[in-house]
């Protein structure tokens, strides 16, 4: 009886079964842990745009009971007996703490945003639908209650009527602050980057020795033109700041204290303990537009992330662009036209080890021969005008997609090479047959039958450059980038200005912030995009890579 089961056993472990569901047991396990994984970002993440209830608490320490002003942002269970070698005096029955990790806010009052607190140390909490939370450009939240609303120091409304007087004017504020930055980075900008060109233009004219009489009064010409339109919209600007001034609104804050601040500093007001679940699902998702849309601030810790999102999506394009054709072309000489050898097979070798060398090493690759060789000789040739600032000698988002397109040129060579092969010779010889050359039936019959697999190698090339992070710092990538690669300027298209880029971001927000606390939440929520947007890249590479599958599917059959 031993020896049957023993046989059926070795006969169920012949057939191979046991590793195909140990396999689909790893890839279940592997499934799991991702999914899990994205799905704590994306809670930890998506959550910190929700408005949280601000709270009012008495809290004892030192022997007497402080007012304080917040939101709390987390909560954990510490050693009691911890605690007390810290220095603190707890019950003696108390063995595990609740410690609350409190957003107070009021920055520019109290020097911090975060403060700890103890559960037994809290001697009364309170929701008090009237408290205020004030999200500014400068210096974080502001939490309290509303007074009074002033205009150049009178107060105009105050009590409950101040907060419907605060919504009114607050939209006038913001109304005003759009037109400052419309007249600011967009006309004001425009004509700065015109006379930037005029000034090159002069340069270049004199380098030429043709800068004559007439080509000079030419250029004063216009040079005065430019001047004359950027003083009259830096006075229209000037008026603008003018009317900002004159709004302050007084807020009480936890110690008693009634202070003003500037209206102009207000993002939005509100009050969250008095907010419906509607009203802040309307206010979750004007927030996550605004993450969307809108520049960051606050050293990158508030506001949004479109600059990087931006970046982001216009790198990995530019390195598409090019790591498509080089690919391509390195594959196609290594399938079809050269010699199968000890040469080739070498060749085969060094592009396989090229796929693991580390990122950085691209990185100083890509200062030393793209941006001070290749583009310090670009700027001594077609800019010589700018010298000595540099214009393509220094890192850009062209470098930088350069580099990168270096870095993936393997993986597209090898899904390349894999996608030719599998085309029949069958195919091949048909065309030939037919009187066509081996150049059109590689164009047009080869090429088109392998192009899954070339998309196959672009999908791969563009989740791995859209996530690296090492080599940007050297060639392009910045803390904030004030312009777009892409604007409305002529050429349009900059590729010598430096961009911003998530995977940046996420490295600067985390560990180069001066608010650690604050910014944790970005962080998650930065990363979760970023998951996203290469998503979305990859679902539209994807997307094509099928198209092209079934339209060849018939040649293959």
């Amino acid at each position: 009886m031993a020896w049957a089961k023993h046989g059926k056993f070795n006969t169920w472990v012949g057939t191979g079964a046991p590793w195909v569901w140990l396999s689909a047991g790893a890839v279940s396990i592997s499934l799991v842990m991702v999914f899990g994984l994205l799905a704590l970002i994306a809670v930890k993440g998506m959550s910190y745009f929700w408005p949280h209830d601000v709270v009012e608490m008495d809290y004892r320490e030192a022997g007497a009971v402080t007012q304080l002003i917040g939101e709390i942002h987390g909560s954990e269970e510490v050693s009691a007996e911890r605690l007390r070698s810290a220095g603190m005096t707890l019950p003696s029955h108390e063995h595990m703490v609740t410690r609350y990790l409190l957003k107070m806010g009021n920055r520019d009052l109290g020097g911090g945003d975060f403060r700890s607190i103890i559960e037994p140390e809290v001697a009364a909490r309170r929701y008090p639908e009237a408290l205020v939370a004030v999200e500014r450009r400068e210096w974080g939240n502001l939490y309290g209650y509303l007074r009074a609303v002033k205009e150049n120091g009178v107060v105009v409304a105050e009590g409950e009527a101040a907060w419907d007087e605060l919504q009114r004017r607050l939209e006038r504020v913001q109304d005003l602050v759009a037109q400052i930055r419309r007249i600011e980075k967009g006309e004001i900008g425009g004509i700065n980057y015109k006379l930037e060109r005029l000034r090159l233009d002069e340069r270049g004219l004199e380098l030429k020795g043709r800068l004559d009489a007439a080509a000079r009064a030419d250029l004063e010409s216009e040079r005065a033109i430019q001047q004359q339109r950027y003083e009259g919209l830096q006075q229209q600007s000037s008026d603008l700041y003018q009317q900002l001034r004159r709004d302050t609104y007084t807020v009480e804050v936890a110690d008693g204290q009634q202070r003003d601040f500037p209206l102009a500093k207000v993002v939005q007001i509100y009050r969250p303990n008095a907010m419906s679940v509607l009203d802040k699902t309307q206010y979750y998702f004007a927030k996550l537009w605004e993450f969307v849309s809108d520049e960051p601030r606050e050293a990158n810790t508030e506001g949004g992330i479109f600059p990087a999102i931006f970046g982001t999506v216009m790198m990995v394009i530019i390195m598409s662009v090019f790591v498509t054709p080089f690919g391509v072309v390195a594959a196609v000489y290594l399938r079809e036209y050269a010699r199968q050898g000890p040469l080739t097979r070498l060749i085969r070798i060094a592009v396989n080890n090229l796929a693991g060398v580390p990122s950085i090493v691209y990185g100083v690759f890509g200062l030393g021969f793209f941006v001070y060789f290749l583009g310090g000789n670009l700027d001594q040739l077609f800019y010589p005008e700018a010298l000595p600032s540099p214009t393509f000698g220094t890192p850009g988002i062209l470098w930088a997609s350069l580099t990168l397109a270096i870095l993936t040129l393997p993986v597209v060579i090898v899904a390349t090479e894999e996608g030719l092969a599998r085309v029949p010779r069958s195919v091949r010889e048909g065309s030939l047959a037919l009187g066509a050359t081996k150049a059109e039936t590689l164009w047009r019959v080869v090429l088109p039958m392998a192009s899954p697999a070339l998309m196959t190698g672009l999908i791969l090339a563009v989740a791995r450059a859209a996530g690296e992070v090492a080599p940007l710092m050297l060639v392009g990538v910045v803390k904030l980038a004030p312009s777009l690669p892409l604007d409305g300027d002529a050429p349009f298209l900059h590729l010598d200005r430096k961009f911003m880029h998530l995977g940046f971001h996420i490295f600067d927000v985390g560990f180069q912030s001066p608010n650690v606390e604050a910014a944790r939440p970005l962080v998650y929520a930065t990363a979760f995009l970023l998951v996203v947007v290469i998503l979305v890249l990859n679902l539209a590479a994807v997307a094509i890579r099928n198209r092209l599958r079934e339209k060849y599917r018939t040649l293959e059959s």
